[in-house]
């Protein structure tokens, strides 16, 4: 069952809890900004400031104070309407198998699954990843029931729906004594790149191929089986590779990689849930759809949002 709480009112009581945008969209498996523009739009319908920032921090105003007050009773009314239709009934408790190609396994999955799980309390999951070609392949063996895939799904078989835009982004150490490189300088590097069947490896392949640096105008090109290969080799100076942006943050934070723009050449996607062709899927795996596409959803308003006059300042 979805969660009977208006979305943006746990937005809400999420910034609130943490002070803190970014803990809060993590919490939700949202962007900061999509938090941020949440917030803005509850503002502009309560014709309210919720919060002030002041010096870096984040403080609640009198009214969102007094808002929380009852955004916390709407909440525990909510749960308690819930728990009377026995849906957190853990003798009702249902299964769902996912498939999750690698990155996503890593370095999004536990994000997403902490928010889905929230609203969702009777799922167990169990979890099957592997590169983009496997999770396909476990996908039409009928051994997961949905999946989420980080490069295209060519089977016919399958349907593919994106639900959030990753880019790739070129990584090095640190010292590397530049911030950007020319086509001429970028084709003397050695390039690290994933597998093949792997999903960041076709999309890397394709977009350096369109921008006409096929992998074999480089002057070396190592071949590795996981992102995390990718960045410690980069770390100690051995190459440069493409990784996603979600999976470098910590490396950034702590300065131990840094990030190179290429002249022409912007590398980013879609991560797309699939499931298989024919009716739309029920139950669990349903509910994950929607759950991943309601995320999209508000993800994409942000344009929309922007347009209003009212500022979280």
């Amino acid at each position: 069952m979805a969660s009977l709480e208006n979305f943006r009112l746990k937005v809400f009581r999420a910034v609130a809890e943490h002070l803190n945008f970014h803990k809060a969209a993590e919490q939700l498996f949202l962007t900061q900004p999509a938090v941020t523009l949440q917030i803005k739009a509850l503002e502009s319908d309560l014709g309210v400031r919720l919060f002030d920032r002041q010096g870096g921090k984040v403080s609640l105003t009198r009214q969102a104070s007094i808002l929380l007050t009852y955004a916390n009773k709407l909440a525990t009314l909510a749960a308690e309407a819930v728990g009377a239709l026995g849906c957190k009934d853990r003798k009702a408790s249902v299964e769902l198998s996912v498939g999750v190609s690698t990155t996503i396994a890593q370095y999004v999955f536990p994000r997403l699954m902490e928010a889905f799980l929230a609203d969702n309390p009777n799922i167990d999951c169990t979890l099957h990843s592997g590169n983009t070609s496997q999770i396909v392949r476990v996908l039409l063996d009928g051994k997961v029931s949905i999946a989420l895939i980080e490069g295209p799904a060519r089977d016919r078989g399958v349907r593919s729906e994106p639900f959030m835009e990753d880019e790739l982004v070129l990584i090095a150490r640190p010292d590397t004594p530049f911030d950007k490189f020319s086509s001429t300088e970028f084709v003397k590097a050695t390039l690290l790149i994933r597998e093949q069947g792997s999903g960041s490896r076709q999309v890397v392949e394709a977009k350096l191929k369109k921008a006409g640096f096929p992998l074999r105008a480089f002057n070396k090109v190592v071949i590795l089986d996981s992102t995390e290969a990718i960045k410690s080799v980069a770390e100690v100076g051995h190459g440069m590779g493409f990784a996603s942006r979600w999976a470098i943050s910590k490396e950034l934070e702590l300065g131990t990689l840094k990030v190179i723009k290429v002249d022409g050449i912007k590398v980013t996607r879609h991560f797309s849930l699939v499931t298989r062709a024919g009716p739309e899927p029920q139950g669990p795996a349903g509910a994950l759809r929607t759950f991943a596409l309601e995320r999209a959803r508000f993800l994409s308003a942000l344009p929309k949002l922007m347009e209003t006059p009212r500022s979280t300042r």
